[in-house]
C-alpha cells in the first residue's frame, strides 16, 4: 500500500470516526428534554389550583401551552434519536427492550420533514393563542406572525414538494 493510500485510509477512518463528536450532542438533547419536562410540570402545578376559576378561553390557551410543549418535546426525542441512528450509530437495545416501531424508519429526508411539519404545528398552536388573545397584541405584530406562519407552512410545503421530485 502506498503512502497516499496509507493517508487517504487514515482520513476516511477519522472522518467516519468523527461522527462520534455528535453522541454527547444528543445526550445534551435529552437533558433538553428534561428541562421541557420540567417546565411543562412546573405550567401544571400553578394552573391545577385555579382549573375551576379561570374562565373558557383562559383554559384553551392553558391547554395550547401544554400541547406546544409536548409538540416540541416530541420532536426532541424524534430527531434525538433519529438523528443519532442516521448519523452516529444503530440503537442496540437488546432482545427483551421495548423498541418503538418508528425507530429506524426515518432518513435524514423523512426526519427534515418531521422537524418541518412539526415546526408548522408549533407554529400554528403560537398563532391560535395569539388568536384568542387578539386585544393584547397590535394588529401589526398579528400580521407578522401570520406571515411567519405562512412562511413555515409554504418553507414545508415546498421540501415535500422537492422531495417528491427527487424520489420520482
Amino acid at each position: 500500500m502506498t503512502i497516499k493510500e496509507k493517508t487517504e485510509r487514515l482520513i476516511e477512518r477519522l472522518m467516519y470516526a468523527s461522527r462520534w463528536i455528535l453522541a454527547p450532542v444528543y445526550i445534551g438533547m435529552s437533558l433538553a428534554l428534561l428541562g421541557l419536562s420540567i417546565k411543562f410540570f412546573q405550567e401544571l402545578y400553578h394552573f391545577i389550583p385555579h382549573i375551576l376559576e379561570v374562565d373558557e378561553s383562559d383554559l384553551v390557551l392553558k391547554l395550547l401551552t401544554l400541547i406546544d410543549l409536548t409538540l416540541v418535546a416530541s420532536l426532541i426525542v424524534i430527531v434525538m434519536f433519529s438523528g443519532y441512528e442516521n448519523f452516529v450509530s444503530q440503537l442496540d437495545l437488546g432482545e427483551n427492550t421495548e423498541k418503538l416501531e418508528w425507530l429506524g424508519t426515518h432518513d435524514y429526508t423523512s426526519l427534515k420533514m418531521k422537524v418541518a411539519s412539526s415546526i408548522v404545528a408549533i407554529s400554528s398552536i403560537h398563532l391560535l393563542k395569539i388568536f384568542m388573545n387578539t386585544q393584547t397584541t397590535d394588529n401589526d405584530k398579528i400580521m407578522w406572525y401570520v406571515l411567519m406562519h405562512l412562511t413555515f407552512v409554504i418553507s414545508a410545503l415546498f421540501m415535500g414538494y422537492l422531495e417528491r421530485l427527487t424520489k420520482h
